[in-house]
């Protein structure tokens, strides 16, 4: 005899809109569709997951049978739900394809078990108002990207108005004991050397022969002096 061909693990969803629907046939009905599809199809139900008296209408936030089946689904790699039709899912056009937006995006499979018709694939392109609420959608989630990174770019900008910079590295002279070497370059940029003022590397050479640290541990050089004195000493300084 032949190997048993293996079984794909699914959730089945359920949902009942009113309470006194749960005394009906209504769970009967539904689990016989669901079973009776995942046994010709070599489907093993591993988890179920019912919303009771919830209104088909509602969407995601007023499901927590809904909820608890997509936490399952990201947390275990399960991939495919059966439900017993879409009106399962919600009776509502629009709930039902924000639900199935939610389960596409998680990589899921969704089959209507009373018609093994795939709710997420290509069976519904030719209904133009299918197809209309779903180019909606993704206009919609497009927008909300836009608009996320216009006010990411916004909080950079006003962060950047009223720090006088960027975010990033403050800068030297900002840190304890950093201050003693502003005060000293400020005190070899001014004093005279001789006749002349001293050079830039004559300063970073003096920095160095006294042991004043620079911030990343490497030695002064007169690209950072002039960085920190054009800067205005004690307010700026990039780099070390």
């Amino acid at each position: 005899m032949g190997r048993a061909k293996a079984k794909t693990a699914a959730v089945a969803y359920l949902r009942c809109s009113g309470l006194g629907q749960a005394d009906g046939d209504t769970w009967d009905r539904q689990q016989s569709a669901i079973d009776k599809y995942a046994a010709a199809h070599a489907l093993e139900v591993v988890d179920q997951f019912r919303d009771e008296g919830v209104s088909g209408t509602k969407d995601l936030e007023d499901r927590p049978g809904l909820a608890a089946l997509l936490d399952r689904i990201e947390s275990n790699g399960v991939r495919v739900v059966l439900v017993e039709n879409a009106s399962r899912l919600a009776r509502d056009l629009m709930v039902q394809e924000v639900i199935l937006a939610q389960l596409r995006d998680a990589g899921c499979t969704v089959i209507g078990c009373d018609s093994g018709t795939d709710l997420i694939g290509d069976s519904d392109d030719e209904d133009p108002t299918r197809r209309l609420i779903r180019q909606v959608l993704g206009a919609v989630a497009e927008f909300d990207r836009r608009v996320t990174v216009l006010k990411l770019r916004a909080a950079r900008e006003r962060i950047r108005r009223r720090e006088g910079r960027c975010e990033g590295r403050k800068p030297f002279g900002t840190r304890p004991g950093e201050a003693k070497t502003i005060a000293r370059i400020r005190e070899l940029h001014r004093k005279p050397h001789g006749r002349d003022r001293r050079s830039l590397q004559q300063i970073a050479d003096a920095l160095n022969a006294e042991g004043l640290p620079t911030r990343t541990g490497k030695p002064w050089s007169k690209q950072v002096v002039s960085q920190i004195i054009k800067r205005g000493l004690a307010a700026a300084g990039e780099g070390q």
